[in-house]
C-alpha cells in the first residue's frame, strides 16, 4: 500500500476517571468518536490512561501506598480482555489507528504498557516501558527490548515511547533505525509543575528533528477535585498541577498546531508526510549522517521471560547405539 500523503492526527488531553476503569474507558471511546468525527486517522491518549496514571505514588510515601496500589491492581487491564477488544472494535469501526497507554496486569505484576491498534482493529504492538522512572519503580515492572519496535500501520510506520524513555537516546535510536515516520509519545501530565511541560516540549521537538519524523504527544489532565482526592495537603497538591504539553511536532521541529498546556481538549493537525524526506535530505541520523563503522547500537530484541520451555531433540538410532 502506498504511503498516505497527508495524515490527520489527534493528541488527546482529558482527565481519567480516578474511580473506575469503566469510567475511563467511556471517556476514551467518547474522545475517539469526537476525534474521528473531525477527520482524525491517528489518535494518541496519555500515559497509562486506562484506568489512570498512579499519581498517588508521587505524593504518598511507600508505607501509605498499599491500598491505592492494590486498587490499581484491581482496575488494571489484562491483555487480551474486554477492554482491549473494545478498543480494537473502536479502531476498526472508525478506521483509525489508536495509541492508548494502559496499566497492564500480568498475574502479580503491573506494567506501563502502550498499545497500538491498527485501523483494521489488529493489535499491532504491545510494549512495556523499559525502565519506570523514580517513584514509578514502586508500581511497575520493567519492559524489554522486544517492545522497541516500529510497526507498519494504515498511516505509516509508527513507533512509541513513554515519558522519560525519551531521555534514553539508545531507545530512541532503536526506533529511528527502524525508520519510524510517526512517533507516538505520552506523559502523565498534571505532574511536577510548569517546568515539566517545558521539558516535554524540548524533548518532543528534539526527537522530531533528530529522527526526521512527526511526533504526536498526549499528556493527561487532573481537575481540582481530583487533585484534592489524591492528597489533602495543599503543599503536596502543587506537585499535581501543570506539567502538560499535548502537542504535534513536525520533522522540522515546529508545532503543527498550537499546543495544549491546560484543561481538556485535543490538538489536531494534518501531517504532510513529504516533510519527512525534506528533513532527512539534510540530516538522516540512521542513513547518510550515520557512521556505523564507528558507532552502532546493539539491540537485544528477545522478550525477557522468567521461564523458557526446552525439550531436547530425540537421539537418532546411531546416537542411541553409542549411548
Amino acid at each position: 500500500m502506498p504511503p498516505k500523503p497527508v495524515v490527520r492526527a489527534a493528541a488527546v488531553q482529558i482527565a481519567p476517571d480516578l474511580t473506575s476503569r469503566a469510567g475511563t474507558m467511556e471517556r476514551v471511546l467518547n474522545a475517539v468518536t469526537e476525534a474521528a468525527d473531525k477527520g482524525a486517522e491517528f489518535i494518541v491518549f496519555p500515559e497509562t490512561f486506562v484506568p489512570f496514571y498512579p499519581y498517588f505514588s508521587f505524593v504518598l510515601p511507600p508505607v501509605q501506598q498499599g491500598p491505592e496500589h492494590l486498587r490499581l491492581y484491581e482496575e488494571a487491564v489484562t491483555i487480551p480482555s474486554a477492554e482491549t477488544r473494545t478498543l480494537s472494535e473502536a479502531a476498526r469501526k472508525r478506521g483509525v489507528v489508536l495509541v492508548v497507554g494502559v496499566n497492564e496486569r500480568d498475574h502479580g505484576s503491573l506494567y506501563n504498557t502502550q498499545l497500538i491498534f491498527d485501523a483494521d482493529g489488529t493489535l499491532a504492538l504491545k510494549r512495556r516501558k523499559i525502565t519506570p522512572t523514580y517513584h514509578e519503580r514502586m508500581i511497575w515492572g520493567q519492559g524489554d527490548g522486544a517492545g522497541l519496535k516500529v510497526v507498519e500501520t494504515a498511516v505509516g510506520r509508527v513507533g512509541a515511547l513513554a515519558c522519560w524513555e525519551h531521555y534514553n537516546p539508545l531507545a530512541r535510536y532503536a526506533l529511528m533505525a527502524q525508520h519510524e515516520e510517526i512517533h507516538a509519545a505520552h506523559f502523565p501530565g498534571s505532574l511536577v509543575g510548569p517546568i515539566f511541560g517545558e521539558q516535554i516540549e524540548v524533548t518532543m521537538r528534539h526527537h522530531a528533528l533528530e529522527a526526521g519524523c512527526f511526533v504526536v504527544n498526549a499528556t493527561g489532565w487532573l481537575t481540582e477535585d481530583q487533585i484534592a482526592s489524591i492528597h489533602p495537603d495543599p503543599k503536596l497538591q502543587k506537585g499535581l498541577r501543570d506539567g502538560c504539553m499535548t502537542c504535534i511536532i513536525t520533522p522540522e521541529g515546529r508545532h503543527a498546531a498550537p499546543p495544549l498546556t491546560g484543561g481538556e481538549g485535543m490538538v489536531i493537525a494534518d501531517l504532510d508526510m513529504k516533510l519527512i524526506t525534506k528533513r532527512k535530505r539534510m540530516m538522516d541520523s540512521v542513513g547518510h549522517y550515520a557512521r556505523p563503522e564507528l558507532l552502532r547500537l546493539l539491540h537485544d530484541t528477545r522478550p525477557a521471560v522468567p521461564r523458557q520451555d526446552w525439550t531436547p531433540e530425540p537421539l537418532d538410532v546411531e546416537e542411541q547405539s553409542h549411548a
